[in-house]
């Protein structure tokens, strides 16, 4: 690989974006708001890169990493910027001033952005044809999903391809909306899982251990349409739609509104607390980072 990219915004999310793009040969061009060392930025890259799951083929050695004083430098050369600025749309749409100003004509400006619509970000583009928003699953180094969104047609192409190059799954967007497809889900499996404790049917830990070892495993080979279907027998997703869609419509019409109260948001820190049992925040990443691994191993040789 050659070609470099900017990586605006150097948080979590940032550095890494900056591992994956430099564990496949890019040379990365980082530049963030708030005094970093670079020292430190590249100590934490290059601890994810060893994460990051590379063909055995792969032949590109790492890319470089730097850090420069302002968005224009990083941007002058680069073929790619991946913005991962706060969600905030006013300092979103000065930062793309800026990038449009310095950046070649032809370069893609990506946005990370979770909660906020490639409509409303565009809204500051002179040339929104060269705008995507390409939202990865966090962490993206490890994470393969990456939802992608924009109005053109070709740059859509370009970007599932330049994503597919990186080793991840783009899934296209056939309209934006807020949330993506991935956060939209995951907020409603979490309002319900909220209120089976909120209800008192089963505490935090209980919860957890029902999905992980349950739709969680199997979610992670088959989605959600695709597990329906295989659970309607030989029939399929049409034998299931019939005999068994009116038992679904009336779970659906059990799920709950729950209301995050300050006695729910007790209860759920208290259960958090306790099933992390005195293990701090990094250790839970490290420990779950780890098992994403050797899940990732295990499907790619499925």
């Amino acid at each position: 690989m050659n070609g470099t990219i900017a990586v605006l915004g150097c948080g979590l999310i940032g550095q890494s974006w900056s591992a994956l793009f430099t564990a496949y040969g890019y040379d990365v061009v980082g530049w963030d708001p708030a005094p970093k060392s670079q020292s430190l930025l590249q100590e934490a890259i290059s601890r994810c890169q060893k994460q990051v799951f590379r063909p055995s083929e792969l032949e590109s050695g790492l890319g470089s990493f730097r850090l420069v004083e302002t968005p224009e430098q990083a941007v002058s050369d680069a073929f790619w910027v991946q913005e991962n600025a706060p969600e905030v749309l006013e300092l979103k749409g000065e930062l793309y001033g800026r990038v449009e100003a310095a950046a070649h004509p032809d370069t893609v400006l990506a946005s990370s952005t979770s909660s906020l619509t490639w409509s409303q970000l565009a809204t500051s583009l002179k040339r929104t044809s060269r705008f995507i928003t390409a939202h990865p699953f966090n962490p993206p180094h490890i994470m393969p999903l990456v939802e992608i969104y924009g109005a053109d047609a070709d740059l859509r192409t370009t970007a599932v391809s330049f994503f597919r190059g990186l080793g991840r799954e783009p899934v296209l967007l056939a309209r934006d909306v807020v949330g993506h497809i991935a956060n939209r889900l995951a907020s409603a499996l979490w309002r319900e899982a909220v209120n089976l404790v909120a209800e008192n049917i089963a505490d935090v830990a209980a919860v957890d251990a029902a999905l992980v070892h349950g739709p969680g495993l199997r979610w992670s080979v088959v989605g959600a349409h695709m597990a329906y279907h295989l659970g309607g027998g030989p029939g399929g997703i049409e034998h299931y739609l019939r005999h068994l869609g009116p038992s679904q419509e009336r779970r659906w019409a059990t799920l709950g509104q729950p209301q995050l109260t300050p006695d729910v948001c007790t209860r759920l820190v208290a259960g958090v607390h306790a099933e992390a049992d005195g293990r701090s925040i990094s250790e839970l990443e490290g420990e779950r980072d780890r098992a994403l691994l050797r899940l990732l191993a295990a499907r790619s040789s499925i």
